[in-house]
This record gives C-alpha cells, structure tokens and sequence, in this order.
C-alpha cells in the first residue's frame, strides 16, 4: 500500500496541470481545504497546498488525514504573519466544527459557543453581539447564523467557564505535589476609588514537570469585610476547589485589602489543622518586583526637588532649537512619572550632559529654570547607580522568555541587592547612608519573609546546590540530600532547565524531587507578562466593559479566559 501511494505521489508531481479543471469549493466539506486548492485532470484528484504549493492526493479515498498532517509540517504555513496562538485557535477550531458541522447546514450551538469563546478570549463586551454594525457583518458572512442577544452569550459564556473549570479542577486533583498560591489587587474601573477585585491563582508543577499558573477565582472585595472575614471568603475558596490540604506557600504583597492580618490568619487557620510544611514558616511570601519598585520610588522621593529641576531643564532644552543644539546626539527625554525605570533613563541621559545643563544659564540668562548644585549632581549619580541596578533586577524577573520563573532564580539578584544595601548604608555623605538605611530595612521585611523559601530553591538548582547560602544557614539534609550534595555542581549555562533537570533525576532523587517539585513552583514574583513591572502602582485593571457585569460573570470572564489563553500557548 505505502509503494502504491509513494508511486501515485510521484506521478501527482510530474503531472502537468495546465488544464486541469478546479473543484468548486462549495462541494468540499471539510474545513482542511481552506488551506488547498482541490483540481481534478482525468480521474485524478490532487489537492495543492496554498501556501508552499506542495502536491498531495485529492481523492476522496485517501481521506483528508494526510492533508492535516502537512499543514502541521508546512514550512511557509508556519512563517505566516499568523502568531503561534493564532494558529492554535485556528486549528482548535477546524478540528472542532470537523467533528460538529452537520451535512444539512451550519452548526448553531457550535457557532455560538465559537463566539462566546472569542469574546472570552480578547476581552471582548458581550453586547457587542447586539450592535448593528456586527450583526450585519455577520449576516453577510453567514445567513444561517442566527443572532444571539447579550442574555444569550453571557449564558454561553457561564457554561464554557463551568466546562474549563471541571477540567482544571481535575487537573488539580491528579497533581503529584503540593500547590502556591498568588494574592493580587485589581482596580475595577479607571479610577483608584473604584470597585476592588482579588486574583487568587495557582502554581504548580505538573506531573510532566512542566510550571503552570491558572487563574481560580475572581471576586470584588466586600469593603464592609473586616480581616477575619476577608480571610474567611479565601479559605472557603481554597476548600471549594479542594486544595487547602495542599497548599505550599501564598503569594501576596500584603497592600489593603489583602494586608498583613489577612495573610496571617489564613496561614495561622491553615496552620492549627497541620496542613503546612514546617509550621507555615515556608508559607507566607511576597513579591520580588514589588519591593524593588518600593525602593526605587523610595530612591526618587529621596531626591526629589533635584529630579524635578532636571526634568523641567530638559523639557526647557526641548523647547529651544538654539539651546538643544549645545547638547550632543543623544536626545534628552521627558519622564512618565508613572515609570520610575523612565525617570531613571532620563536622569542618567542628563548625568552624561551635566555639564552642558551647568552652561546653560549663561547661554541663556532670561531662562527661569534652575539647574541642580554640585552637591546634588553627585548625589543624584549615587541614587543613579541604585536605580540601575533595580532595572537590571526587575528586568532579569520580569523580561525572561517564559511567562513562569521558577523560584531557584531569584536567589543570586537577592543576595546581590542585600549586599550592595549593606555596602550603601557605609557610605561617609548622611544622605546617601540615610536613604540606604530606609531601603534596607524595607529589604529586610521581604527578606526575612521569603530567605527560607529562596535557599532551598537554590539549593535544589544543580548549578549551586550549597555554594551561594552555605554562609548563610545550617541545615539539616537526609541521606539523600548529602549525596545530592557530594555530586559535582552541574555546569552553568543561559540554556539550563531546571525543571528538566529534576525530570530527569526523579528516580534517583524520589524524596528530594518531591521537594524540587514544591518549592520551584513557588511564585517570588506576582508581575504577569501583560504587566509593567515598573509602574508606581501595581494594581491592574479590569475593562470597563466587564466591571460594570454581574459580580459572577465577572469571575467567570476572568477565569475563563486565562484557562483559554493558558490551553492555546500550551498547545
């Protein structure tokens, strides 16, 4: 069979085609010929691929099956300006309306549920299914479609949320280890006085050692609620999806209305019915980037009149053509004082000029702005080099190619920021030592609160095992440990994967794997990767559009579409 297909193939090939006659596309059934052109010369078929006009049989013996298989291959198909995720969607939906479209006419249900999907997933309003401009659009591309109104897609909407949500509940009940949780504070609306949300999400490592993060619940803060009860309405969402006998650690950064008292009255509840590692001493840790965002604003109020004076010196340079010209190719830049890493651009862009900001008043005497002393000028280079190294940091937690660090690679930019705060509080100005003492006791607190969780991690990373916290604490290792330990240090590379590395290791390491497995999935950074990491205020925002939504359909909109979103990339 295979020699008699291999032979049919070839003469396909060296066929020529100039007469052959196209098929009508409104005979083919199949959603696989919207990527082939079907052509018949004789009695035979072929089917020729639109984007890299590959030949391939078109009878209808051979089915369609090897035409799917080309497309997942196809080279030029692949390099399209379609996205990866585009692709999937495209492809999930072609295999579902393949199994779905009825020889009779359009699927209804699958049509409407293709929409509600597509509304989920790009944020769409749900009345949008009734504006006219969309309905005539959609009567143009199909006449069979009947329209649907907003009660009919929010319906639609609930019942795709409580499909995904079975599906992640039974992939949280077959995970082979322990589950974190992250905490995070959502604005509903544009402004900083509207309806609070909170985020609770899972991570965890599944059981093909790969690190994923899915959305559980999605609920507006009752502001009536004191700590107790807020602590309350978390725990029985734990307990609905069944996990609080399985948690590892929380994520939070402890800002109202999740502030500290809540944190620590879920953990101490969790606690009391023993269902924490080490007393819950591993449970409770917070954001790296958000601490370091303290420090850097911090950092800037510091300093603030010296700030304010440069950025109203540069936009006076801006204004002038005659001026702008003493200052080289280099274009000086106006701040979003939003995004503190712009201040920082700004304020070392005018350090490399500062002596042409120093010359400007005598080349323009009328100018009313004033520059910075000497004094400040140094200063501001010191608190310049404290902001360097925060962007470096936050962008090494926040600028990786995977959505999801494991927790082992905090460790190092940590350590490295704790030792320069020590070495910042020595310096002789009492400015400089003074803000360094300020930062440095808003370190300890995130240190003092995650250090436990950021050895281990390090420990469990095969490059380090012991080398970068051996000075830090005396631990106690099983057997099992100690020859984990005598090994050599695997070689350091950019490439390394961890996760992999455990994978691979499972058999030989059965205990410590375990604790691979828990610990790495704990998330030290709560910045998702539609976030800006350097913006003064973390709080995201939901649309205006689905805040003004029922409570619930909110958290299942929410909800639904980082499963959706989560499938699509994993796919």
């Amino acid at each position: 069979m295979t020699r008699f297909l291999g032979e049919n193939l070839m003469i396909i090939n060296e066929m020529d085609l100039s007469d052959a006659v196209i098929v009508k596309s409104s005979k083919l059934k199949s959603a696989v010929w919207n990527d082939f052109d079907k052509v018949r010369k004789g009695e035979i078929h072929v089917a020729i691929c639109r984007h890299c006009k590959k030949r391939l049989s078109g009878s209808s013996a051979s089915g369609t099956s090897h035409l799917r298989n080309h497309l997942i291959r196809c080279k030029r198909r692949a390099s399209s300006n379609e996205t990866p995720l585009e692709l999937a969607i495209v492809d999930q939906t072609k295999h579902e309306h393949n199994a779905s479209v009825i020889n009779s006419g359009l699927d209804q249900r699958r049509s409407r549920f293709d929409l509600a999907r597509m509304i989920i997933l790009h944020g769409y309003p749900l009345t949008m299914v009734e504006d006219v401009g969309f309905r005539v659009f959609l009567r143009n591309l199909q006449p069979l479609f009947e329209p649907v109104v907003f009660e009919r897609v929010e319906s639609d909407c609930m019942e795709i949320y409580a499909k995904e949500k079975h599906k992640i509940f039974e992939d949280l009940d077959k995970l082979p280890g322990k589950i974190s949780i992250s905490v995070d504070v959502w604005n509903g609306g544009a402004s900083d006085d509207s309806d609070e949300f909170l985020c609770l999400a899972a991570h965890y490592i599944d059981d093909t050692w790969e690190l994923r993060k899915r959305v559980l619940n999605f609920f507006m803060v009752d502001p009536s609620h004191t700590d107790v009860m807020l602590a309350e309405v978390v725990i029985t969402c734990l307990m609905e999806w069944d996990i609080d006998r399985k948690l590892f650690s929380m994520a939070s950064n402890r800002t109202p209305p999740f502030g500290e008292n809540v944190a620590d009255k879920i953990r101490d509840r969790l606690s009391q019915n023993k269902f924490l590692y080490c007393n819950g001493q591993l449970f409770d840790v917070s954001c790296g980037v958000y601490v370091i965002n303290q420090m850097a604003q911090e950092s800037l109020q510091a300093c603030f009149e010296t700030v304010d004076k440069i950025r109203e010196s540069v936009r006076y340079v801006k204004s002038s053509e005659f001026i702008q010209e003493s200052f080289d190719e280099r274009d000086l830049c106006i701040d979003d004082s939003a995004r503190w890493d712009t201040t920082s651009t700004m304020l070392e862009i005018a350090l490399e000029q500062k002596n042409v900001f120093s010359l400007m008043k005598q080349r323009d005497p009328d100018s009313c702005v004033s520059c910075p002393s000497d004094l400040e000028w140094e200063r501001l280079e010191t608190v310049v080099g404290f902001l360097r190294v925060f962007v470096e940091v936050t962008n090494t937690f926040t600028k990786s190619s995977n959505s999801c660090l494991t927790a082992n690679i905090y460790f190092p930019e940590i350590c490295d920021i704790h030792l320069r705060l020590i070495e910042w509080t020595k310096r002789p100005d009492g400015f400089i030592s003074s803000l360094a003492l300020t930062m440095r006791k808003r370190f300890n607190e995130f240190w003092n609160r995650n250090h436990r969780v950021l050895a281990i991690a390090t420990i469990l990373d095969p490059r380090f095992k012991m080398k970068l916290v051996e000075y830090y604490y005396p631990l106690f290792y099983d057997s099992n440990l100690e020859k984990y330990l005598e090994e050599p240090l695997f070689p350091r590379n950019s490439d390394f994967d961890i996760l992999n590395w455990w994978k691979v290791h499972t058999a030989k390491y059965p205990i410590l794997s375990m604790v691979a497995r828990n610990v790495l999935a704990v998330p030290m950074s709560n910045v998702s990767p539609e976030e800006d990491p350097f913006e003064s205020s973390r709080k995201r925002r939901i649309s205006e559009t689905w805040c003004s939504l029922r409570p619930s359909t909110v958290q299942a909109l929410m909800c639904a579409q980082d499963w959706i979103r989560s499938e699509l990339e994993s796919s």
